[in-house]
C-alpha cells in the first residue's frame, strides 16, 4: 500500500474513531447532563486541570518521540516504558500528599478524596501509552479506533450508571478509571507488547531530549487551554466552570474529531517524508483544504443555532452555555490553523520554537482572560478568541519558514470552504425566513429542520459544484456512493 493510500485510509479510519467517539460522547454527555448537576462537572473539570497537566509529565513526550523515530528497537520502548512507570508512581505519590491542601485551597473536603483516587491513573497510563505509540507508529489506525470507542462505551456506562445510582461527581471520576482500564486491557494485546523494565538510560537520551521539547509544549498548550477554567474555578465558582465548560467542549467537537484525525496522520506522514519539502508542503495544505471544507459547516450551524441546541438538548439549566459556545465557533480558523502548523514543527523538529510561542500565547491568554472575566463567562469565551489568533498566526509564520512556502497558501487552501460555506449561510437564512413561528419555538424540531436542510444543501453542493481543489473528494464520494463507475 502506497503512503498516500495509507494516509487516505488512515484519516478515514481516525475520523470515523473520532466522529464516533464524539456522538457517543455527546449523546451520553445528554444523558449525565440530565442526571448530574453543572456543580458536579465543575468539580471534575477543576480536577482535570491539575491531573491533565500532569498527565503530559508523565508522558514526558516519549511516545511521540517514537512515532516520529525513524527506526525503533524494543529496548526503546522498555526504556520508554520504565521511566513513564517511574513518573507515573512519584506523580501518583505528589497528588496523594497534596490532596488536603488541595481540598483545603477551594474549601471543599470532598476535593482530597476526588483527587486521590483521579490520580489512579498515571500507574495506569504508561500500560496504555507504549502499546498506543506502537499502534500509532505502524498506522494501525483501524485498531486504535476500536480501542477508542470501546473505552468511552465502557467509560459512559459506568459513568451513568453510578450517576442513576445517585453517587454525583463519583460517577465521573469512577467512569474515567474503568475507561482506563479497559484500554489498558485491549491495547496491549493487540500490541503484541509485553511490559519490560530497562535501566539503559543511554538508549533513551535522544528519545528524552525530543520527548521533553515535546512535552513542555504540550504542557504550555494544555495551560493555555486551561487557565480559563482555573480562573473561573478561582472567581466565580464550579457552576460558572460547568456552564463555560459546556459551550467549550461543545465548540471543540468538530475541531476534535475532524483536525484531530488528521493531525494524527499528518504527522506521521510527514516524519516519514521530512526530508522532502515539496511533499510535506503539499501534504499540509491539502490537509488545510479538506479540514476546513469538512469541519466549517458545524461552526456555522454552531453560529446560527447554539441558543436553541442548549436548551433543546441540555435543559434550561444549562442555557447560559450557548454564549461561549457560539462565540467561541468564531476561534474555529484559528484552531485550525494552529493545531495543523503544529503538525509541522513537530514533524520537522522545530518542537523547541513552537514551545516559545505558546509560552507567550499563556501569558497573552491569562492578561486577556483576566481583562473579559468582569464580563462573564461571555468575555472569558473573547478572551480565548484573541489569544488563538495570535497563536495561529505566529505558529502558521513558523511552519511556512519551515517548509519554506508562502502566506497565501492558507487563503488559497481555504478557498473551497469558503464558497461552500456561504451558501449554507444563504441557505440557513432562507430556511429560518420560510419557517413558521411555532417551528421556530420549539427547540429540537427547528435544531433538526435547519440542520437537515442546511447539511443537504451543502452535500450536493460539495458533490457537484465544479470547483478544482475538490474533483478528487467529489470522485472518491460519488464512488462511495455509487454516484460514478467505480472505476473513476
Amino acid at each position: 500500500m502506497s503512503l498516500g493510500q495509507r494516509i487516505h485510509q488512515g484519516v478515514a479510519w481516525l475520523a470515523l474513531g473520532n466522529s464516533g467517539s464524539q456522538v457517543l460522547q455527546f449523546l451520553f454527555g445528554i444523558v449525565l447532563a440530565r442526571l448530574l448537576a453543572p456543580e458536579d462537572f465543575g468539580m471534575l473539570v477543576t480536577i482535570q486541570v491539575f491531573t491533565g497537566m500532569a498527565g503530559f509529565i508523565a508522558g514526558g513526550g516519549m511516545g511521540q518521540a517514537l512515532i516520529r523515530a525513524k527506526t525503533a528497537a524494543p529496548e526503546d520502548y522498555a526504556i520508554v516504558f520504565t521511566l513513564q512507570l517511574a513518573i507515573g508512581c512519584l506523580i501518583y505519590a505528589a497528588f496523594f500528599l497534596a490532596a488536603p491542601w488541595f481540598a483545603h485551597w477551594y474549601a471543599t473536603p470532598l476535593y482530597a478524596d476526588l483527587l486521590r483516587v483521579s490520580a489512579l491513573s498515571f500507574i495506569f497510563r504508561p500500560f496504555v501509552n507504549l502499546p498506543a505509540s506502537i499502534l500509532h507508529r505502524e498506522m494501525r489506525y483501524k485498531a486504535q479506533t476500536g480501542v477508542r470507542i470501546a473505552s468511552l462505551i465502557v467509560t459512559s456506562t459506568v459513568s451513568i450508571g453510578l450517576a442513576w445510582a445517585g453517587h454525583g461527581v463519583w460517577s465521573l471520576i469512577l467512569g474515567g478509571i474503568a475507561g482506563a482500564v479497559a484500554s489498558m486491557a485491549l491495547l496491549i494485546p493487540l500490541a503484541k507488547w509485553r511490559p519490560r523494565l530497562s535501566l539503559d538510560l543511554r538508549r533513551g537520551r535522544d528519545i528524552a531530549r525530543y520527548g521533553m521539547l515535546v512535552s513542555v509544549t504540550d504542557i504550555l498548550v494544555y495551560l493555555r487551554h486551561h487557565v480559563a477554567v482555573f480562573i473561573l474555578s478561582r472567581v466565580l465558582g464550579p457552576a460558572s466552570v460547568g456552564l463555560y465548560n459546556k459551550g467549550e467542549s461543545l465548540s471543540r467537537m468538530p475541531h476534535a474529531f475532524i483536525t484531530g484525525s488528521v493531525y494524527q496522520v499528518l504527522f506521521r506522514a510527514m516524519a516519514v517524508e521530512q526530508d522532502n519539502l515539496d511533499k510535506c508542503r503539499y501534504l499540509f495544505y491539502r490537509s488545510i483544504a479538506l479540514v476546513a471544507v469538512y469541519a466549517t459547516p458545524f461552526y456555522v450551524g454552531f453560529l446560527w443555532l447554539a441558543e436553541p441546541l442548549v436548551r433543546g438538548v441540555y435543559g434550561e439549566k444549562w442555557v447560559e452555555a450557548a454564549a461561549p459556545l457560539a462565540i467561541l465557533a468564531l476561534a474555529w480558523p484559528f484552531w485550525l490553523l494552529n493545531k495543523l502548523s503544529g503538525a509541522v514543527l513537530a514533524a520537522l523538529n522545530w518542537v523547541g520554537r513552537e514551545a516559545l510561542v505558546q509560552a507567550a500565547t499563556l501569558v497573552i491568554t491569562v492578561l486577556a482572560v483576566l481583562i473579559g472575566l468582569s464580563h462573564g463567562i461571555e468575555g472569558v469565551a473573547w478572551a480565548v478568541v484573541a489569544a488563538a489568533a495570535y497563536s495561529a498566526i505566529h505558529i502558521h509564520w513558523l511552519a511556512i519558514r519551515r517548509l519554506r512556502a508562502r502566506w497565501s497558501g492558507y487563503a488559497r487552501a481555504l478557498v473551497p470552504a469558503v464558497v461552500l460555506n456561504a451558501i449554507l449561510a444563504v441557505v440557513l437564512f432562507a430556511l429560518e425566513q420560510a419557517l413558521p413561528a411555532g417551528v421556530r419555538s420549539h427547540n429540537l424540531a427547528y435544531v433538526g429542520i435547519m440542520a437537515a436542510g442546511g447539511g443537504l444543501a451543502y452535500a450536493l453542493c460539495f458533490l457537484y459544484l465544479p470547483i478544482d481543489a475538490l474533483q478528487t473528494e467529489q470522485r472518491r464520494w460519488k464512488t462511495k456512493l455509487h454516484m460514478a463507475p467505480s472505476s473513476v
